[in-house]
């Protein structure tokens, strides 16, 4: 028997394999109650796919590619586990849907988490190849065992390739010449919307458009023509080191998911034409033609028969998750805990908070080859619109520092696949007015990685996003969005006010093996905005460390006052800080100010401490007030030191405006100020 028909028999037995797990989960519906999708008439290109992946390599498989897992080697009880939601499943510990792998071990490819949301792989996948290419330069790459430099793969529907995010990664992509494939198996239908509804083009017709990338389109349903061609594909890929896209034709047979089936939608002649396409009947009559006995096919289908059988049972009878466990591994472990370091050395100058940052930055980056930085305009000729990375890309070379497109959800979302490859990136939003297009993949694959992987895929990325409103910014380049950040669960938001502080957190975050959003107030990095001198501080030695989630005490009340009940205190954070010490000018002793720092992690001890203390509680935030996170905080205020309050907790923010405007006396009208920071502390204090 000769290579290819060895390899049409594994390929048979898994597709049968297949084929009986769909009819399994079909017969079993009230057991198999969590929504999925099964590779029906995908098969042959996914094991076509799957049997050229080595360990060294990466694999974004997506919810229909049951068939790609069965052919990596992964067994149907450990897929069933996921399925059921069970315990032991191997990939999310019953967190996750259906063939929603993700896996780090030496055995098989690497595999992400990624989550369900269409097409939005396609970026932290691209990030993957983006940090295997630098891995090569710096010759850190892993290599298989006979040398061979990884590839990495991202399956994707075709109705996905719509997404504008995906086009984001395949313009990277070509522009740079990643070692990546991406497949895209067209069945010509998303959900209920034809493709005839939807595009204009299918894939291999689109990817034309990204000069760089070579495409084939094929039959996926004729597996030896599957397998050649991913042979070749794989081979060209990990010897050249340039992106390709395979566009495979192939029929679906089973329901879109069990929840949306398709007798809901689709009718019997369109339904009896993808049957005829199916490629286990297929692959079935070309094994007849190259000899094998009718009676040998029969065998391996009762196998796989009796093998799914024993599966099911053996996974049905696993036992659930333990409901105690459930809050693990939202974050890894913080690499810093303490404060370490000499904040004020003797002999040091102060330094700017813009000058602070780069020099944290400069100091990391000689510190550790694996950290890269990149985003708008930070690269050599500009350094960042606020000179934030002036002279680091002359320093350490455009290949770890670097400009991008006007792709805020690349930048975020491939710090997912970076992180991955065992990088540590640096990005940049611009300002925090454009976080929103990267925030899909800050919500849907950043924050829920660690959880979702269980620990195994935690995301460490530092997310640099100048914020806040002044000299006439305008409204879209002078926006606060914490509160919008701070809803995201999975997540660490760090503000610092200060240069000392702006080293010591950026020193933190970046040693953080989570992600961490750094919002970095635009008015303060030059200490250019009046009563904002104490901005510019000393500069921390080298090694110094300020850990997430402690807060500080800028301006401490008088004992006499305290004990008087003649004192209040503010808990505020950025620009809210300098405001607070100009208006405690006008209430000698009275008045003790609490700088956040970490927005979340939040220093609660400290909060609540300050708060029984005194009695009297204002917020400040340049936020829009209403439902923002100072009046959540207020809340948590009121509930845990109701006994100690001598008044409600008051909250003062922007007025509930829907941008800032652009004339700076309209600014001003919309902001907090000194004055209006008064006027309520005198309110409180009288209360």
């Amino acid at each position: 028997m000769n290579a290819d028909t060895q390899m049409m028999l594994k390929a048979y037995r898994l597709m049968a394999c297949a084929r009986h797990m769909a009819d399994t989960y079909e017969a079993n519906r009230t057991i198999c109650k969590y929504v999925h999708s099964t590779s029906r008439g995908h098969e042959a290109i996914q094991l076509a796919t799957a049997f050229h992946m080595l360990p060294v390599d990466y694999i974004s498989p997506y919810y229909r590619d049951e068939s790609i897992l069965l052919g990596l080697g992964f067994s149907p009880y450990e897929l069933m586990l996921q399925l059921l939601g069970k315990k032991d499943d191997p990939f999310t510990g019953g967190r996750a849907y259906y063939s929603h792998p993700n896996y780090r071990s030496d055995d098989y490819p690497v595999i992400i988490h990624q989550s369900s949301a269409t097409g939005m792989q396609v970026i932290p996948t691209t990030g993957v190849a983006q940090g295997v290419q630098y891995t090569e330069k710096i010759n850190t790459v892993r290599r298989g065992p006979n040398g061979e430099l990884p590839v990495v793969v991202c399956s994707l529907g075709d109705a996905s390739v719509t997404e504008g995010e995906v086009s984001e990664a395949f313009q990277f992509a070509a522009l740079h010449q990643l070692p990546v494939i991406y497949l895209v198996q067209d069945n010509d239908w998303g959900i209920s919307v034809t493709s005839a509804e939807a595009r204009t083009n299918n894939a291999y017709e689109f990817i034309t458009g990204f000069s760089g990338i070579d495409r084939v389109s094929i039959d996926g349903t004729d597996f030896m023509t599957c397998y050649e061609t991913m042979q070749r594909v794989v081979r060209t890929v990990r010897n050249e080191r340039r992106p390709f896209l395979v566009h495979a034709k192939v029929p679906l047979i089973g329901h879109h998911t069990s929840g949306v089936r398709r007798e809901f939608y689709r009718e019997d002649a369109e339904l009896s034409a993808h049957n005829a396409q199916d490629p286990g009947p297929k692959l079935r009559a070309a094994l007849l033609r190259a000899g094998i006995e009718e009676t040998v096919l029969q065998q391996i289908e009762s196998e796989a028969a009796d093998a799914v059988a024993t599966a099911f049972q053996k996974a049905v009878a696993s036992p659930e998750p333990d409901t105690a466990q459930v809050h693990t591994h939202v974050f890894a472990p913080p690499a810093i805990t303490e404060e370490k370091g000499n904040r004020t050395p003797a002999g040091k100058e102060k330094v700017l908070m813009v000058d602070a940052a780069l020099f944290a930055i400069r100091e990391i980056m000689e510190d550790h080859p694996e950290a890269l930085l990149y985003g708008q305009d930070v690269g050599r000729r500009l350094g960042g619109v606020f000179r934030e990375a002036a002279t680091l890309a002359e320093k350490f070379g455009d290949h770890r520092v670097f400009n991008t497109a006007i792709q805020e959800a690349y930048i975020i979302g491939s710090t997912v696949g970076m992180s991955a490859v065992g990088l540590k990136p640096i990005v940049e939003v611009q300002f925090a007015d454009y976080i929103y297009p990267g925030f899909n993949q800050l919500v849907t694959e950043i924050s829920k990685s660690c959880f979702l992987s269980c620990g195994k895929f935690s995301v460490q990325t530092l997310i640099r996003v100048p914020i806040g409103a002044y000299g006439g910014g305008g409204p879209y380049h002078s926006g606060s969005v914490e509160s919008t950040l701070l809803t995201v669960k999975g997540i660490k938001v760090v503000y610092p006010s200060n240069a000392a502080d702006m080293k010591g957190l950026m020193k933190a975050a970046f040693a953080d093996p989570n992600p961490v959003v750094m919002l970095e107030h635009k008015g303060l990095y030059w200490s250019k905005v009046p009563g904002t001198e104490d901005a510019k501080q000393t500069e921390p030695d080298r090694d110094y460390v300020l850990p997430l989630g402690k807060g500080a005490v800028v301006q401490s009340a008088s004992q006499e006052a305290i004990n008087e009940g003649n004192s209040a205190c503010i808990i505020t954070y950025g620009m809210g800080v300098y405001w607070a010490k100009a208006a405690a000018k006008q209430f000698p002793g009275a008045i003790e100010i609490i700088d956040l720092r970490t927005l979340f992690p939040l220093d609660e001890t400290l909060i609540f401490n300050t708060v029984q203390q005194h009695g009297k509680c204002l917020i400040l935030t340049e936020e829009q007030q209403t439902n923002s996170f100072s009046e959540a905080l207020a809340g948590r205020i009121s509930k845990a030191c109701f006994r100690y309050l001598d008044a409600p907790v008051e909250v003062l923010g922007a007025l509930d405006l829907p941008a800032v405007p652009l004339n700076m006396d309209l600014e001003k009208a919309m902001l907090p100020n000194p004055q209006k920071v008064a006027t309520r502390l005198q309110e409180l204090l009288n209360t």
